[in-house]
């Protein structure tokens, strides 16, 4: 009792302060403003991190939409490097007639494929041949000289950003000239421009190497510098000729951004009176060179911050109250725990809504992926698609090629039947052997339908008999060869071994000889000479196929190697064939070329050069 003794007058002394109305209201007041402070910083942080989370879903979508755009048509210059036109022009620049030519090829691939502008141009940036009258951007000296395969400029009559794809054209292991595929991105930017109409509260820009931004949501933002440029520096980027109008003002951005968490700058957005809070984050595009930078306005979050601000204010004086209010005690904490469990249910449905705005920001992102990668799988499945295609069309002859065997196979079994039942085992024997010889024949068809249907790997590349290619060309196309009658020429030594894959290789030999007979169908004559000659010292071997059809006009030989040209009827056929002839002898390191015969002579001939591999040893 002793030791409890002294804290009975402390005891009393701080029940009487407890007792005071002044210390419930300091304690009330201190309450709220902790309550304030805490909230207000929580709510910040939470909305903050939400829409960083949200903005970055968004950044990467915008960095595919881009990517994808530009990407587009990345394999149109190589495509084109391989036509014939041009490597005519390549061969005689100054030819006026060689010139007139590719301008006209290149007038119509820029229509077929959708770009803006096509055009062949020199290393020094003259223009040898174009779709249209253009003059050449003030940067392809530039970029060709340092080896650039894409580049972007300013269109100076429209303000536009164009992006340019590269792709040096050579002749004899020297480059020659280059292929320019100009497109522009104002429908892009359009879209973002639409978007930051409809969405205040987002501002999308992109930034090239020098931090001058070339395409933005912010009309008033374009060809401005991210962060602060000098006065020397803006008159070296004025001076550049790069864009088609001054420098814009300095956006002050910092020069490093974060992706995830994003830094705080403040803005003043073009027509305001005051800066904005805006969150800033960026993505580096590094095979373009860009930079993608997402603002993304915090009003709305700081307004939000106040709010929770207020409640949380509101919940330390409710606490603080609390201690006055002791009869009413049970009331008052079933009012709070109301009020807490509205404020978990509203923060579970926004944390909801959020997880689904980003499960489908995420869908999209991944369906965008697929597609691009779909679009990378269409040249190999354009290629296993053509050969489908030959089998489909030699469907109707293959199928009588079989049920005739097939009948005569029935009658051989019935007639075998009678013949064992008199008694004639020689009869019997010979009709076996019959039997053994037809079967033989319908496996060899079948064995190279299913190896001719089979997708060929295009990174195994080998030696193969040139001569068996031939012949299992000609197999898969007897069944038309013995209804026209066609007389077949071969001369290919049996030993001669090229480099090439023997599937591809046999759909290049079946497109010739197929477009052969399609050809000689109605003549008179049907001819088909297939050769094989040396060049180069035997190092290479040189194949020539020949027909006697009416052969192809003067005004559509250059159109051949055309994407969609041809001369078939309606119906019968793609312009495809050749062209994927042409870009699988491009792989084998040859070229496929097309010329009509000599006066006097009807027919075409087309021939293509391989590497040969064992041309001395073979039976010429």
């Amino acid at each position: 009792m002793v030791a409890h003794a002294p804290l009975r007058p402390r005891a009393v002394r701080l029940f009487r302060l407890l007792g005071r109305p002044g210390f419930h209201f300091f304690l009330t007041g201190l309450l709220m403003v902790l309550g304030f402070v805490l909230a207000h910083r929580l709510s910040e942080r939470t909305g903050r991190d939400q829409l960083s989370a949200l903005s970055t879903e968004r950044l990467e979508l915008y960095a595919s939409n881009l990517a994808a755009e530009l990407g587009r048509h990345a394999s149109l210059p190589s495509l084109l490097a391989i036509a014939p036109t041009l490597q005519a022009l390549m061969q005689a620049p100054g030819d006026e007639t060689a010139r007139r030519a590719a301008s006209q090829m290149l007038a119509r691939v820029n229509v077929r494929a959708g770009t803006h502008q096509i055009f062949v141009a020199t290393p020094q940036g003259e223009v040898l041949a174009a779709s249209e009258t253009l003059s050449p951007p003030p940067r392809l000296a530039e970029a060709v000289a340092q080896g650039r395969v894409h580049f972007f400029a300013a269109d100076p009559s429209t303000g536009s950003t164009d992006f340019y794809l590269l792709h040096p054209l050579r002749q004899g292991g020297q480059s020659n000239g280059v292929i320019v595929v100009r497109f522009n991105l104002a429908p892009l930017e359009a879209t973002w421009v639409d978007l930051g109409l409809r969405s205040q509260g987002e501002r999308i820009l992109v930034a090239d190497e020098q931090d001058v931004v070339i395409m933005s949501s912010v009309q008033a933002w374009k060809y401005a510098v991210l962060d602060h440029a000098d006065p020397s520096r803006r008159k070296a980027l004025e001076a550049s000729a790069r864009y088609p109008q001054a420098i814009g003002r300095d956006l002050e951005l910092p020069v490093t951004l974060e992706v995830h968490q994003g830094q705080q700058v403040s803005l003043t957005l073009p027509g305001a009176s005051r800066a904005r809070p805006m969150l800033a984050q960026q993505r580096q595009i590094l095979p373009l060179g860009l930079r993608l930078v997402a603002l993304s306005d915090l009003t709305e979050v700081h307004q939000r911050a106040q709010y929770a601000a207020w409640g949380g204010a509101a919940f330390g004086a409710s606490i603080g109250l609390l201690s006055l209010y002791l009869s009413s005690r049970r009331k008052a904490l079933r009012q709070l725990t109301q009020a807490q469990s509205a404020l978990r249910q509203a923060h579970g449905q926004l944390e909801q809504l959020v997880d689904s705005r980003t499960a489908e920001l995420r869908q999209t992102n991944d369906a965008l992926k697929t597609q691009i990668a779909q679009r990378l799988q269409t040249e190999g499945e354009l290629l296993q698609a053509s050969k489908l295609a030959v089998l489909g069309q030699m469907s109707a002859g293959l199928s009588h090629e079989v049920n005739q065997p097939l009948t005569a196979l029935r009658a051989l079994a019935r007639n075998s039947i009678r013949l064992l039942e008199t008694g004639r085992a020689d009869a019997v024997a010979a009709n076996l052997q019959i039997m053994d010889d037809m079967v033989e024949r319908m496996s060899r068809i079948t064995r190279q339908l299913k190896s001719f249907a089979r997708k060929a790997d295009d990174e195994v590349t080998g030696t193969v008999s040139l001569l068996d290619c031939v012949r299992n060309a000609l197999l898969l196309l007897d069944h038309r060869s013995r209804v026209m009658d066609l007389h077949t020429d071969v001369d290919i030594p049996a030993g001669l071994q090229v480099h090439a894959e023997a599937n591809r290789l046999e759909q290049v030999l079946v497109n010739l000889f197929g477009n052969a007979m399609d050809a000689m169908q109605h003549e008179p004559v049907r001819r088909l000479r297939v050769q094989a000659m040396p060049l180069d010292g035997g190092r290479r071997a040189l194949v020539r196929v020949q027909d006697s059809g009416p052969g192809v006009s003067e005004a559509d030989l250059p159109h051949l190697f055309e994407p969609f040209f041809t001369t078939k009827p309606a119906g019968e056929g793609l312009g495809l064939g050749l062209v994927i002839s042409a870009k699988i002898v491009h792989e084998f390191g040859g070229t496929l070329r097309a010329q009509r015969l000599a006066d006097g002579e009807h027919g075409m001939s087309f021939e293509f050069d391989l590497a040969a591999q064992s041309w001395e040893d073979a039976d010429v």
